[in-house]
């Protein structure tokens, strides 16, 4: 695909810069916001995707996706409460520098991070998602099932402190994503006779009530009346030339880390900004230093969970995959829109793949002189008490799911998943993994269906195609390595 062949007209056109600048506005606040996230942040936009071009529509839901990243590390800063999970890596270092009346020098390194490893994430979307996709082209059923197969597998993996209840999580996800009208037979599954459920349980429903219904919930649960005060620090976003340079190793350290990561479905920007934090301990020649206000240790996570948007997007177009819950749902936006993501994507839609490359990288722009504008003020709205802020999270959820298909029903299963998800929650079951399986539930079930038609019901097919046979030695090494870890963690224990 040539690149420099892109008409960029079309995309500094009004409504892409608009959709783009109100996306990055909406990420930041929502992202700064405690316990959001950039989930709820990309839910809350969905449905205003319907009535938009393509392009537009899917710029605004990654803008929303970049603001969050950084957004997160706002109230992580600011009040040592993480915005998003994958902040909380930020909390160690930021909040100790903030509590030296630093609050502004740690949220200008975060910014000027977090801008750098979204860039780093963007050039890796575009120097590697047409490749994976050539590649992906020589693929089909048989690799497509296999790829959802160790999707799933690092989703149950890494996605909860208890592996068990990651699994638990993800077969009910499967099960989830078998309701509705069966594409080989045409028979009806778990619908109860609700016409409703024939497409399967609405992607809008399922996700707001499970991202943001159940938060509604914790914050009811919690003190209504709570709210948090940024004090008198100072909340300017400057950052010399040298200590730009002290940190630009950690930065783009953390930058590679978060876009390797990214590429891999279900692990997301929480377990890449760990990995970048505990990188950039192990490597400082002042470790005792972390945890105490030290530079790397904001620069280094923050770079990771920003870089890590760009990395999961490449599965998402290049082979229909998305690495990450938000990504699920941007999925959602290209379904809206009859564009299906993968190989083909870069021949059929292929002025929408250039603008969406080059696009995101005017998204990490966006973000930056976002933050170096509004950041402090965000932070001062941080202030804002609960029983304020629950009316306003509640409205947004109520209209977004009605408009989506202008059913009642799906407030019910909306209301029904947000009351599930919060006990879930409770009890630390794993809500990324349920939601990636869900997604993948389909996949994988058509692709192995197809598989055994052709074959004539042999499951050799899965080692006599090269591909295929890669990727299954490839899932066999992750659980064996897997089991040696539990393994050695057992010996440890008995000893």
């Amino acid at each position: 695909m040539d690149f420099l062949s892109y008409d960029f007209t079309s995309l500094f056109s009004a409504a892409n810069l608009i959709a783009i600048v109100f996306g990055t506005l909406v990420g930041l606040i929502i992202g700064a916001l405690p316990g959001l996230g950039a989930t709820v942040a990309v839910v809350l936009l969905l449905p205003l995707t319907y009535s938009m071009e393509p392009l537009a529509s899917i710029l605004l839901l990654i803008a929303a996706y970049q603001g969050a990243e950084y957004g997160g590390s706002i109230s992580s800063i600011v009040l040592g409460i993480p915005g998003t999970p994958a902040a909380v890596a930020t909390v160690l270092d930021g909040n100790a520098m903030a509590k030296k009346d630093m609050a502004g020098k740690a949220l200008a390194y975060s910014l000027s991070s977090s801008t750098i490893g979204g860039i780093i994430g963007g050039l890796v979307l575009l120097f590697l998602a047409v490749p994976l996709a050539r590649l992906a082209v020589r693929f089909s059923d048989p690799e497509f099932f296999l790829i959802g197969i160790a999707g799933l597998l690092a989703v149950a993996a890494l996605s909860s402190k208890s592996k068990l209840k990651s699994a638990i999580s993800v077969v009910l996800g499967l099960m989830v994503g078998t309701i509705g009208l069966d594409t080989f037979t045409g028979a009806l599954r778990f619908t109860f006779g609700r016409l409703e459920l024939l497409e399967g349980v609405g992607m809008i429903a399922l996700l707001t009530g499970m991202f943001a219904f159940s938060e509604i919930f914790f914050m009811i649960s919690n003190d209504l009346d709570k709210r948090y005060s940024a004090g008198s620090k100072k909340l300017s976003t400057g950052l010399t030339w040298p200590e730009f340079c002290g940190v630009f190793r950690s930065t783009m350290i953390g930058g590679a880390i978060g876009s390797v990561v990214g590429l891999f479905p279900g692990m997301g920007a929480g377990p890449a900004s760990w990995f970048a934090y505990i990188h950039a301990k192990r490597s400082s020649r002042f470790p005792e230093a972390f945890g105490e206000g030290n530079p790397d240790g904001i620069a280094a996570p923050e770079s990771a969970n920003n870089a890590v948007v760009g990395g999961s997007l490449v599965p998402l177009l290049a082979l229909g995959i998305p690495g990450s819950p938000a990504t699920a749902i941007i999925l959602g936006a290209f379904i809206i829109h009859g564009i299906q993501p993968g190989p083909n994507l870069f021949t059929n839609s292929a002025d929408l793949a250039k603008g969406l490359f080059y696009g995101f990288l005017l998204t990490t722009v966006a973000m930056y002189l976002a933050g170096r504008m509004v950041t402090n003020l965000f932070a001062r709205a941080l202030t804002v008490p609960n029983n304020y802020l629950i009316p306003v999270v509640l409205v947004l959820s109520i209209v977004g799911i009605y408009a989506s298909k202008g059913l009642y029903f799906d407030l019910w299963v909306a209301l029904g998943v947000g009351v599930l998800s919060y006990f879930l929650k409770r009890l630390h079951y794993s809500l990324p993994s349920f939601i990636l399986a869900f997604i993948l539930s389909p996949i994988i079930e058509e692709s192995l269906r197809r598989s055994m038609l052709l074959s004539d019901g042999s499951y050799s097919i899965f080692v006599t195609r090269p591909y295929a046979l890669t990727i299954l030695l490839m899932i066999i090494a992750f659980i064996a390595f897997s089991l040696w870890g539990v393994r050695k963690r057992w010996l440890a224990a008995s000893d």
